[in-house]
């Protein structure tokens, strides 16, 4: 059975983005998991992917070619899926600290959805997972990217679901912009 974009978007009636653009960077240490990961996006009519089995060799992708968005995996050895985030958001050898990050992972505890978040990933997304779920988080980077915001110990995209208009509190910060699309390619 074929999986197509518009057999998953929503609502029915809505066209279905075109992604066919996007180069992404697949990296799970579970080759079967990463081939699961490649044939959902080829279905959805994303074929430009590079598959990396580490966080380790994702970083060499990443030095080599020119990437959209990363899907990785947590758990993996030399480099795990947290380290590649810190890396990408914070290392002066990141080509796009504002590449988009989707984690997959079957560790979901709150806390482990927390410290993902608080490496910088823009969303997160539970395994096993399904073909309208990777749709629709890839789908959300597109439509309604997050601004960025940096503080003394984070970097990455705003964590907040709203303006934060309710708080006032001393580490109030000033409203955020998006990543100018410039910056997103080798300028920041």
């Amino acid at each position: 059975m074929m999986v197509s974009a518009h057999a998953i978007s929503d609502p029915p009636d809505r066209r279905p983005l075109d992604l066919s653009p996007l180069r992404l960077l697949v990296v799970d240490d579970n080759r079967h998991m990463r081939e699961l990961v490649t044939a959902i996006l080829n279905a959805l009519e994303m074929t430009r992917i590079r598959p990396a089995p580490d966080g380790a060799e994702a970083i060499h992708e990443l030095r080599a070619h020119e990437i959209d968005l990363v899907i990785t995996d947590w758990l993996m050895d030399p480099v795990c899926g947290i380290e590649l985030v810190r890396w990408i958001r914070t290392s002066a050898e990141s080509p796009d600290p504002f590449m988009p990050v989707i984690m997959i992972s079957s560790y979901t505890t709150p806390d482990r959805v927390v410290e993902a978040r608080g490496a910088g990933i823009n969303e997160f997304l539970v395994k096993p997972l399904s073909p309208r779920s990777l749709y629709q988080r890839i789908a959300n980077l597109v439509e309604r990217p997050r601004p960025f915001v940096r503080s003394k110990d984070y970097f990455g995209p705003c964590r907040r679901d709203d303006d934060g208009a309710g708080y006032g509190g001393p580490e109030r910060r000033g409203p955020t912009e998006p990543a100018p699309r410039q910056a997103r390619r080798g300028a920041a």
